[in-house]
């Protein structure tokens, strides 16, 4: 059952950008609604019978609380932890949102006739398909993102949705297969893969970076960019100066790797100076960025991170050269292949691979640039929108459940 309150936030999604329903309007105020409304997220697991890494579980990250949990909860919320808090300054006290009359009846019609339509599309039959769809488990979220993505892309085709229709499936029927590229793979740990598209074609540890003018346009500016960094580390020094540079991952503090975050989830961060780093900020924007951290990472001499994968196949990971160590003292392994990265040349490579870092050096630090997209050498721009939007989404969906740390893996 979907609480009123949910249904308010999707609502509020369908007509953000100020459709009218009988001349009712919804604003976007409405998303960021906080009360009671709970939510199961789909606990996905791994393939071949092992636990994948779940968004939610039914004590842990998303869970709905039991009543006496939310008690205790409510009166501990404010002071837990909260990356994108922190980064953007917030003050722990929020104001009390406005208060917006609603006509039940009317939005229940709304959104029952969109639903019926938006169920014939490719991603409403995937939803239709999954094994939990229909019942008290099924996750809210995506039994009603085919409506969401109906409303949001009205003239978009069928047949550009098949693979967007392919992720929805695997992502809520753990029993799909992988296809056999992923699976057959000793340095793609297929179980480790959380989000999946299927259908992207072949793929390998590096591409090569001169097929993206991302690349192309980091290297031409790495002058540039690297005294945007430096400006960027003075701003911090000083007394009562804040220090930007966040361990956002237990393995990367125990790793030596801080990252200095310039976009988190594929959007800006309050308060940040971006005025400090115009030229970085301007070539970043130009790609789609995804759903994790993309900045400046450190990483301390004399280590590295250990080995790891990541499980989403949408995404490519950009690394250029800034302050490095003499004789190429830095290098990462993707796969079985390694690579040492040099000033101002960039590394391009699919983190579905198993890989791990190193700082060889004794007393050099080693900085590059960061950066996680879209993989547009196998996406259609198309799917790219949609994913971003269902991203976004998502992440707002979880704020508006009361979920205290939306972290990278929304999905």
């Amino acid at each position: 059952m979907i609480s009123w309150n949910l249904k308010i936030f999707i609502i509020a999604a369908i007509l953000s950008w100020s459709r009218t329903c009988d001349g009712f309007i919804v604003t976007n105020n409405v998303a960021h609604r906080r009360e009671t409304a709970s939510v199961l997220f789909l606990a996905s697991k791994k393939k071949g019978g092992k636990a994948r890494p779940s968004a939610a579980s039914s004590s842990g990250f998303g869970a709905s609380p039991s009543p006496g949990q939310a008690k205790k909860e409510k009166s501990t919320r404010k002071s837990k932890g909260n990356l994108l808090a922190t980064l953007n300054d917030e003050p722990t006290t929020k104001p009390k949102s406005k208060k917006i009359t609603y006509v039940k009846s009317e939005q229940d019609a709304m959104l029952q006739a969109l639903a019926d339509s938006a169920s014939l599309s490719p991603i409403g039959e995937a939803v239709s398909k999954s094994p939990l769809h229909g019942t008290s488990s099924a996750d809210p979220f995506y039994e009603l993102m085919p409506s969401l993505i109906a409303s949001k892309f009205p003239n978009i085709s069928n047949g550009k949705l098949h693979r967007i229709a392919g992720f929805v499936r695997h992502a809520l029927d753990e029993n799909l297969p992988l296809e056999d590229s992923i699976v057959n793979d000793p340095f793609r740990p297929h179980e480790e893969i959380h989000a999946y598209m299927p259908g992207l074609g072949e793929t390998k540890p590096f591409h090569d970076p001169a097929q993206l003018e991302l690349c192309n346009k980091l290297s031409k500016n790495i002058e540039v960019i690297e005294s945007e960094y430096d400006a960027l580390v003075l701003d911090m020094q000083g007394k009562g100066k804040k220090d930007r540079f966040q361990s956002v991952t237990s393995m990367n503090y125990d790793a030596g790797w801080k990252t200095l975050v310039l976009f988190y989830n594929g959007h800006r961060i309050k308060d940040f100076p971006y005025h400090l780093c115009p030229v970085t900020t301007a070539i970043m924007e130009s790609v789609p960025l995804a759903g994790r951290i993309a900045g400046f990472n450190r990483q301390q001499p004399q280590s590295g991170i250990p080995l790891h994968s990541d499980g989403n196949n949408m995404w490519l990971t950009c690394q250029m050269g800034i302050k490095v160590p003499e004789n190429q003292k830095a290098y990462i392994r993707v796969g079985p292949e390694t690579r040492r990265w040099s000033k101002g040349d960039c590394l391009l490579y699919d983190t579905t691979y198993e890989h791990e870092t190193m700082n060889e050096s004794e007393d050099e630090e080693r900085a590059v640039l960061h950066v996680d997209f879209f993989n547009t050498l196998a996406m259609t721009p198309e799917e790219i929108e949609i994913m971003r939007y269902v991203y976004s989404m998502r992440e707002e969906f979880m704020k508006a459940e009361g979920v205290a740390k939306v972290g990278a893996q929304i999905l």
